[in-house]
């Protein structure tokens, strides 16, 4: 049973039900606790267990009932014995003619562990799986069996050889669909996580619409593991080391008994990020996932204000906070996206305005490829954000070697950037924000 509940553990995470190794221990705790006896019990007590969200619930529910479908066969009716008919002893004939449902299921489960039946990932192996399962159930013999009754003179043996091969038709069918509830457990999920490896190596640009969902989760899941990780070695500095020379100190009046602790404590201040965003035609698609990621590290950072430009600067701070990102985004393009871009202009709307959350603690983020259309890129606007800031950070789209070329500025730029980085992929972006993170962790 620890193997069941295992191979279930695995079909959830494949659904996108997070389980760690703690939880896991949990879950064999509960199955432990109230066994599996009871199917509703089992069910509500691993969902409280396991399931931490609402949707979290219902990718449990589903994923559940279609595990632990493979249970139900579909009864048949009972049926009389044979008269004179010879005596069966092979074990599937036998467990076919009882009509026990239950132990052909346990016949059928200990087939599928012993050909590999989980390890399934194409649609085109479902007729070899569901083969290979019945070969093990004992297929061949039972087929032998049918044909030896078929020649056989006496009409008792023909009618069990009958009833033999209705039996061999319902396992076929049963065969079936317990292969195709192992595609659907197993073989989906790792296409759905293939896929999610193209996605994550594909540049922003070439995602189709039809990716855009399957691509925020991709995001959000990036951002809510690194504000995990960020956000436990906050708090663990928080808790700060012994000071022994302190607490020494104030333990003289006491004859050195510590009875008051003195700890050091190192404070660290929540990263301050101002984001600068290209929303033109060329940049937008690669701008929306930038917001989506900062916007999703809300644990790990204390101020985030965004702004977004084509022609001219506005934030959009409001907008992203009233609003989910995926409405927010469509708002913004069609506020100010798909203008002729002038760079110029924006860090000249930003100096006018914004410049004033702009210090020593503030990181800027800018996204964009740098080409102003031949216009004004006013270099000094972006040597003084270099000079009021903690970094300045670019994020470029284009490769280095696009860089400089046509009305591109991006050289000139680079030289008042702390960094500057091709960012073509989430992965390059999970990288890039993982540095700025580390630089106040």
């Amino acid at each position: 049973m620890q193997q069941t509940l295992e191979k279930f553990l695995t079909a959830l995470r494949g659904a996108e039900v997070e389980v760690s190794p703690a939880e896991a221990i949990d879950a064999h705790r509960t199955v432990a606790a109230v066994g599996y006896g009871d199917r509703t019990l089992l069910k509500d007590a691993l969902c409280a267990a396991l399931a931490k969200t609402s949707d979290e619930v219902r990718r449990f529910d589903d994923c559940f009932d279609m595990f632990f479908d493979r249970d139900a066969f579909r009864e048949r009716p009972q049926e009389a014995s044979i008269e004179g008919a010879p005596e069966v002893t092979l074990p599937l004939a036998r467990v076919l003619l009882d009509g026990d449902e239950g132990a052909l299921a346990q016949t059928m489960e200990r087939a599928a562990n012993a050909t590999g039946a989980a390890n399934i990932r194409y649609a085109t192996q479902r007729g070899l799986m569901t083969r290979r399962i019945l070969d093990q159930m004992g297929l061949r013999d039972l087929e032998t069996l049918i044909a030896q009754l078929k020649t056989a003179d006496s009409a008792p043996a023909q009618a069990l050889a009958a009833r033999l091969e209705a039996g061999r038709t319902y396992l076929f069918e049963e065969a079936r669909q317990y292969i195709s509830r192992q595609f659907e457990l197993y073989a989906r999920a790792a296409g759905e996580q293939l896929r999610e490896e193209f996605l994550r190596k594909t540049g922003l640009f070439a995602i189709q619409q039809r990716d855009f969902d399957r691509m925020r989760r991709i995001v959000r899941r990036m951002a809510k593991r690194l504000a995990t990780r960020y956000d436990r070695r906050r708090k663990h500095t928080k808790r700060g080391v012994l000071d022994v020379r302190r607490t020494l100190r104030r333990s003289m009046p006491h004859d050195g008994i510590p009875f008051e602790t003195v700890w050091k404590q190192t404070k660290i201040d929540r990263p301050k990020i101002v984001v600068i965003c290209d929303v033109s035609q060329s940049v937008a698609a690669a701008a929306q996932f930038l917001l989506l990621f900062l916007y999703s590290l809300n644990e790990v950072i204390a101020t985030l204000r965004a702004f977004a430009f084509s022609s001219h600067l506005v934030e959009v701070s409001a907008i992203l906070e009233e609003r989910t990102v995926e409405q927010a985004i469509p708002e913004v393009l069609e506020k100010i996206g798909f203008r002729p871009t002038d760079y110029g202009r924006a860090l000249a709307d930003f100096d006018e305005q914004f410049i004033d959350a702009v210090d020593r603690h503030t990181t800027i983020i800018i996204l964009g490829d740098g080409r102003s259309n031949n216009a004004d890129p006013r270099i000094d606007l972006m040597r003084r954000l270099h000079d009021r800031s903690k970094s300045v950070i670019w994020l470029n789209p284009e490769p280095e070697t696009f860089w400089g070329s046509g009305d591109s500025e991006m050289l000139r730029y680079r030289t008042f950037c702390h960094l500057a980085r091709t960012c073509t992929t989430v992965e390059d972006l999970e990288r890039i924000i993982d540095d700025v993170l580390k630089s106040y962790y």
